[in-house]
């Protein structure tokens, strides 16, 4: 790796295919593997440009989900390849795409020094030596992808018997895939996926120990990320990298924690580190032995974290401090053509958003909190289709159905059939008119995300769907908020190394204070919400919670006069916003009603 941060996963399109714009430059990024449909229609744009023979994969074939996965994933590691080497083989003299390699990279990297001695280089000097040592240590980026693995519908034949879920078949197209990469588990733990890596022999070592095939967890905790570890483990499965994020200040689905805030978290992850390694490596031994495989050696484990990062001052001080090996920088780069899918109109509406445009909501068919943006094309949409009392989404991909409330078969919470069915139960259940509206107001806040997240990519690409639709969902995080133009990919990554400041007119808060913000926030409106019925296990709960933020508040105060690399003045500023936040917090009433 020769870049210290990556890209996240971005929706289900807005990166599908970023690994094939950037990791030619060593840049590191993560495409989701969810939507196949999608994938099928990517592969067929880029073999058309290319010039790739492509065979359509029906979807009467068997294994159609994996076989087109893995037909996506393999074009994508030929072309990142043939880019990889045509840069390669440039000449440094001629500028290009090969000097752009190297002046990209960060002034830590040992590759920017050696590039610097071959720009100044003195006569006598071997500069075409100098020139073979840097393309020896050129390395492509990592062409990772993503696997929510909530995202799991399962599958029957027409017996009505079980073929495969959907997060396995996804497990499956990347396992039977060319790629020497990694998996990222994302949204929690589905111990049936975890039990379905076994199956595939790339995630073990081969004789000289190394695996082909490497889990990264994405987690929101300490606790959550050692049980998942060792659940796979015991499997004699070895998690390669733990990818932290903020529960909240973070793009996508948001899975906020009890109140621990990441200062907190990724202390905890540096004490523990040592640990983590010994007692994973003992499980990982013993599940390899019985499988006949030996490994006398702990394996690296990499830790990362993302969510919400906006300065390279905050991006250096997570590396230093807490000793992480990258950050993941992930909303910022939808203002990036370069580097992702996004339509121009969403494009020019995200740069010119503000604070309040951006907000976490229940618009997810998953029941899990959700950023959205108010001004986006599907929320348009959404409410115009309420106005004309035909609320919800035609449901054709069906990756998010699982209400059985009024159907035998699982539904989507999003579709117009659920909310159809919904408002007539509410209708007769008695309610008085604000319950009703209220309650209403819920089920009709649903927002179709598997269409809604990819068409962008459809309308960037000029690809054309029967639905033929310009609702463009968009799920980004509020760090998004304090950038406001359209970046090159040289800018953002500049930006993200200290070379030119993006933020520079923004009244910007640190990232520790941002997120705080939003866990009060957050546990003010599940007061709100909870008023009227707060039982005694409720009250514990929020109780609990607001505990974990006063002690996170307490951390910070501790942790502020280590942030040596800001200002006295800056400094000040995070111990005033703490001080404020910590009034509020103490005014926040936890009372059972009775």
């Amino acid at each position: 790796m020769v870049h210290s941060f990556h890209i996240p996963v971005l929706g289900l399109g807005f990166s599908v295919d970023t690994p094939v714009k950037v990791a030619p430059l060593g840049i590191s990024s993560v495409a989701s593997i969810t939507d196949d449909v999608l994938l099928e229609e990517m592969r067929k744009l880029y073999s058309e440009k290319e010039g790739i023979p492509f065979v359509a994969i029906a979807n009467n074939e068997p294994g159609f989900r994996s076989s087109r996965i893995t037909a996506y994933l393999n074009m994508m590691h030929v072309l990142v390849v043939k880019r990889f080497e045509s840069i390669r083989s440039e000449n440094l003299s001629s500028g290009g795409q090969l000097c752009r390699y190297f002046e990209l990279l960060p002034g830590s990297a040992p590759l920017k020094d050696l590039y610097k001695k071959w720009l100044g280089a003195e006569p006598g000097v071997n500069r075409e030596e100098l020139e073979q040592q840097l393309k020896s240590g050129m390395k492509m980026g990592a062409i990772d992808v993503n696997i929510m693995v909530k995202v799991d519908k399962l599958n029957l034949n027409k017996a009505g018997e079980l073929i495969n879920s959907d997060a396995l078949e996804a497990l499956k197209g990347f396992a039977e895939s060319t790629l020497t990469s990694s998996v990222v588990l994302s949204a929690g733990m589905n111990p049936r996926l975890y039990s379905y890596i076994e199956q595939f022999p790339g995630f073990y070592p081969d004789a000289e120990g190394q695996v082909r095939k490497k889990i990264i967890l994405k987690v929101s905790d300490f606790r959550s990320a050692f049980i998942q570890a060792k659940f796979l483990a015991k499997k004699g499965i070895w998690t390669s990298e733990f990818r932290i994020e903020s529960g909240l200040n973070c793009g996508g689905h948001a899975f906020a924690t009890d109140g621990y805030l990441l200062g907190p978290i990724l202390e905890e992850f540096k004490a523990e580190r040592n640990r983590l390694g010994n007692e994973l490596f003992l499980i990982y031994q013993k599940a390899l032995s019985e499988k006949g495989i030996y490994c006398e050696k702990v394996p690296a484990i990499a830790i990362s974290v993302q969510g919400g990062i906006g300065t390279a001052r905050e991006n250096g001080f997570l590396l230093d401090y807490y000793g992480v090996d990258a950050t993941g920088w992930g909303s910022p780069f939808l203002l990036v053509p370069e580097a992702v899918n996004i339509d121009y109109d969403t494009m020019v509406s995200l740069a010119n958003a503000v604070k309040e445009d951006f907000y976490i909501s229940n618009s997810s068919p998953l029941g899990v909190p959700f950023n959205n943006f108010r001004p986006s094309a599907a929320e348009k949409q959404r409410l115009e289709r309420i106005a004309k009392r035909r609320p919800g989404n035609p449901c054709t991909k069906k990756f998010l159905v699982s209400n059985t409330e009024f159907t035998k078969e699982p539904i989507c919470t999003a579709s117009r059939k659920y909310q159809a069915l919904k408002l007539k139960s509410l209708k007769n259940a008695g309610l008085s008119e604000e319950e009703y509206r209220q309650s209403a107001n819920e089920v009709m806040e649903k927002l179709c995300l598997c269409e809604g997240l990819v068409t962008a990519t459809y309308i960037k690409n000029g690809i054309s769907t029967a639905k033929n639709t310009a609702a463009v969902a968009v799920c980004p995080g509020p760090n998004l908020a304090y950038f406001s133009r359209i970046f090159s990919l040289d800018e953002m990554v500049q930006h993200i190394y200290g070379q030119v400041d993006l933020l520079q007119h923004s009244n910007r808060s640190n990232m520790f204070i941002n997120e705080l913000h939003l866990y009060v926030e957050y546990l003010k409106k599940q007061l709100e919400a909870n008023v009227q019925t707060l039982a005694d296990k409720k009250a514990k709960y929020f109780a609990k919670f607001k505990s974990q933020l006063e002690q996170g508040i307490q951390y910070y105060k501790g942790l502020i006069p280590r942030i040596k690399n800001q200002t006295e003045s800056y400094r000040q500023r995070m111990m005033n916003e703490l001080k404020e936040i910590e009034i509020q917090l103490s005014g926040l009433k936890l009372e059972v009603s009775i």
